[in-house]
């Protein structure tokens, strides 16, 4: 039986944005927001009467609950079947491989990305869009404007459905068809990558360490790394997700990732390494006790993607998120294609991918893409990058340092200021726009400033502007220090600052990145008036 319960909770506190909604799972668990937000999507949608949907998310704490209100609304609200990963498990990269597969309407991705887990985590919801994408601006205004007006929902009344089995059952009038959540998304890695190779990497004692952080990632690491491909078993660490990620910050960066780059740093220790997120959307890889930045990263991917069969022909363009270093522009100078640069969003690239106009991207938040998927894709990097391995029969530190050689090193550093007062960062950052007028032609850091800006884009393809998205400092030497305030965390504001500086001569590649980036760190905490606005002295992560 179907039945429309009054809403009482109405959020309007936050807009929706491309990484959905994200709050304290005891937000989520007040009585009736979570519905609310769900209704806002089914009421401004179209089509979802008689509709397909995609279903899952990455295993945190709140999941399973969320996954079992989200199906009664769906038969309520007239969709004729959801596609649910079993146990409501899917990653994000595999829930738009699913949605692209089986051409649904669209489907709602239960993750607060790399946020913690826990009773007091985070938990999240967004929707993806036909194309396997986040929702486009306008949609996701969509669902706050109706969230702010809303005063019911429909949800069935029924008990909890089991979904720990392959198979296909009914939810009132509506199919529930629950799959093997690496299934299609294994398939499809098998059509990107020349998997003998790897395969073939792995029988010649090739070594390597995979740490899924006890999240999303452990299953398809599992079977594709384990099972399919040869590797040693016990080459997949922390790989049984948990509610709350084992009690650990689910992020692929030198910090929270601490277990894996010990072992990569030891002497006699493995020959790569990786690690992905709490959706499994992110990456971070790692040498013989080598780090590669995730700028460098897709620099390395375009610049080799030939070596992979499904680029083989070349790349049409390329893109990058606009705080990400510009090595990868380099690589499409001398390849002779676009370069495109974009706000932070994955969004900004499925425009690109969708267009045809790139078929490779990444932003420096550990996330690089192609357009298999409309997302980033944290096992697909990997695959990636022992796919090049495999065919160039050399090391990570050598592939990298030959990239340097080429194309001269890119040094390149973030610090996260995080969980400080949003007014404090919203009145840094607007004395920093104030001020731009009078940069250019100014020396900071003994650098000329070139240009200063509030970065702006027009998307090429169907020509939305989007303004305000961080402020760009850029030297006459090419070099530049970038303000932008992160919208990923659920508590205060985080402030990223961006440092970037060339070096064309191979004598100074060896030296370390935060030493090369010593001055302009200090210029650019100087200039911000960091720690007068935040009283901060130091940022709380540096990568």
């Amino acid at each position: 039986m179907n039945i429309q319960i009054q809403a009482t909770t109405p959020f309007t506190d936050q807009r929706p944005g491309t990484s959905g909604l994200r709050k304290a799972v005891t937000v989520f668990q007040q009585p009736h927001y979570l519905e609310n937000f769900v209704q806002s999507m089914f009421d401004s949608l179209s089509g979802v009467a008689g509709s397909t949907l995609a279903l899952g998310g990455d295993g945190r704490y709140h999941n399973k609950t969320a996954i079992q209100t989200i199906l009664r609304m769906a038969a309520a609200n007239g969709v004729a079947r959801v596609i649910v990963g079993r146990d409501g498990i899917l990653s994000t990269p595999a829930a738009s491989c699913v949605i692209r597969k089986r051409r649904t309407l669209g489907g709602l991705i239960l993750s607060a990305s790399h946020n913690p887990g826990g009773p007091h985590g985070d938990f999240g919801v967004k929707f993806n869009a036909a194309n396997g994408g986040p929702a486009p601006e306008a949609l996701t205004e969509a669902f706050f404007a109706r969230s702010k007006t809303i005063d019911s929902y429909r949800i069935l009344a029924a008990d909890d459905v089991d979904l720990s089995q392959d198979r296909e059952l009914a939810l009132g009038a509506m199919t529930i068809e629950v799959i093997d959540p690496v299934v299609d998304y294994a398939g499809l890695m098998a059509e990107i990558f020349d998997l003998d190779a790897i395969r073939r990497l792995f029988a010649g004692n090739f070594r390597m360490v995979f740490d899924a952080m006890h999240a999303v990632t452990g299953p398809y690491a599992t079977e594709i790394l384990e099972r399919r491909l040869g590797a040693p078993a016990g080459t997949v660490i922390n790989g049984v997700p948990l509610e709350d990620f084992g009690g650990h910050h689910p992020d692929p960066n030198l910090v929270h990732a601490a277990e894996l780059v010990a072992r990569l740093a030891a002497p006699g220790g493995p020959d790569f390494g990786a690690a992905s997120d709490g959706d499994g959307d992110r990456n971070m890889i790692l040498g013989a006790n080598f780090y590669v930045s995730p700028s460098d990263s897709l620099a390395v991917l375009a610049a080799n993607a030939h070596h992979v069969p499904r680029y083989a022909a070349g790349l049409p363009g390329v893109a990058r998120s606009m705080p990400t270093s510009q090595a990868v522009d380099r690589v499409a100078a001398a390849l002779g294609i676009r370069c495109y640069e974009t706000p932070t969003g994955w969004k900004f690239f499925g425009s690109l991918l969708d267009a045809g106009l790139i078929s490779l991207c990444g932003e420096e938040s550990f996330g690089t893409g192609s357009d298999h998927v409309r997302e980033k894709d944290g096992l697909w990097a990997v695959l990636m990058w022992l796919n090049i391995v495999a065919a160039r029969g050399l090391s990570v530190e050598q592939i990298i340092r030959e990239h340097w050689q080429i194309y001269g090193r890119t040094f390149y550093g973030r610090h996260d200021y995080e969980g400080i007062d949003s007014n404090a960062a919203a009145a840094l950052i607007a004395e920093l726009r104030d001020g731009l007028a009078g940069l250019p032609g100014r020396d900071l850091a003994d650098r000329r400033i070139a240009t200063a800006d509030d970065f702006a884009y027009t998307d090429p393809v169907d020509g939305s502007r989007s303004d305000h998205q961080g402020i760009r400092l850029v030297f006459e030497d090419g070099a530049r220090i970038v303000y932008r305030l992160s919208g990923t965390g659920t508590a205060g504001a985080t402030l990223r600052v961006y440092l970037e500086s060339h070096e064309p001569d191979p004598r100074r590649h060896n030296l370390d990145a935060a030493t090369a980036l010593a001055d302009l760190a200090a210029a650019a905490a100087a200039h911000a008036g960091i720690l007068r606005h935040t009283g901060r002295a130091a940022p709380d992560v540096v990568t």
